[in-house]
């Protein structure tokens, strides 16, 4: 399983501990059983001599944690919209850039989408532009095509949001279009990858960072903070935190849960979630 692992680490820059060893198996069931072979034995002989290919995509596939719902911790992602009502109103007519780091299937930013139009376009808001990210692929694919099973789609979402936009296709259910336009989804590798271009006001990054090594923790803020406007925000999953992590972000007065990206001194501070 070592030879698993390792590919993991690679490429995504992700670690399982010794005591979640077992979930290599567990997740590989699936991948083992779509190439016709018996056991992971056979399956790292395969791997060995080669972390490429179709075979070492879909075992790292296997292995993320995708897991995720629609308008998970509710709370926070209206703390978001409540975040950049704010930023809104400080710069009336700007329009706020958010990153949605590892988005995974993409609930997470949908989620957002669906709050920022019943939240801002009927008062004329300017809706904030999204990106949402994901290492793998597949999964950005899937968050693309904004298609849910009858589970995925009864995941914290509500019966009204669910028939205000999403389409029902057979057994399955789809983003509409006025909502799938409003994000942009790119496939981005925390651990190696430069952020997408430009500056954002907010990221949300929650669940990722926590299955980095120390040193690959430190490199991924320095990226999320190279990708953040001085004045912007962070935003982590509920038990990770930045303290005694990194310098780059500080947490937030105004916004409790949020992290601020202060301007180095001297530089005066920009207006931002203060």
């Amino acid at each position: 399983m070592n030879v698993i692992a390792a590919l993991l680490e690679q490429r995504t820059g992700q670690q399982i501990a010794a005591n979640r060893a077992w979930r290599i198996e567990t997740a590989l069931k699936t991948v083992l059983r779509a190439h016709g072979m018996q056991s992971a034995d056979q399956l790292v002989a395969q791997l060995t001599g080669t972390r490429s290919g179709a075979l070492a995509d879909a075992v790292v596939d296997a292995l993320l944690n995708n897991e995720t719902s629609f308008f998970r911790d509710a709370g926070v992602l209206e703390l978001v919209v409540e975040a950049v009502a704010a930023l809104v109103e400080e710069q009336p007519g700007r329009r706020v850039r958010i990153w949605s780091a590892g988005c995974s299937t993409g609930q997470e930013p949908y989620s957002l989408a669906m709050l920022f139009e019943e939240a801002y376009v009927a008062r004329g808001l300017p809706f904030p532009e999204i990106v949402a990210t994901d290492v793998s692929a597949a999964t950005i694919e899937r968050a693309r095509s904004g298609r849910y099973s009858q589970f995925e789609i009864q995941r914290g979402l509500p019966i009204r949001r669910m028939m205000t936009w999403f389409d029902q296709d057979g057994t399955e259910w789809v983003v509409r279009p006025e909502l799938a336009r409003r994000i942009q989804f790119r496939r981005q590798n925390l651990a190696q990858d430069p952020a997408p271009p430009g500056k954002f006001d907010l990221i949300l990054c929650r669940n990722v960072l926590f299955y980095f090594p120390p040193a690959l923790r430190t490199r991924a803020y320095a990226t999320l903070r190279s990708a953040t406007r001085d004045g912007g925000a962070l935003l982590l999953g509920a038990g990770e935190t930045v303290i005694g992590q990194t310098d780059a972000f500080v947490p937030c007065s105004r916004f409790r849960g949020l992290y601020r990206a202060d301007p180095p001194p001297p530089v005066p501070r920009a207006a931002g979630l203060g």
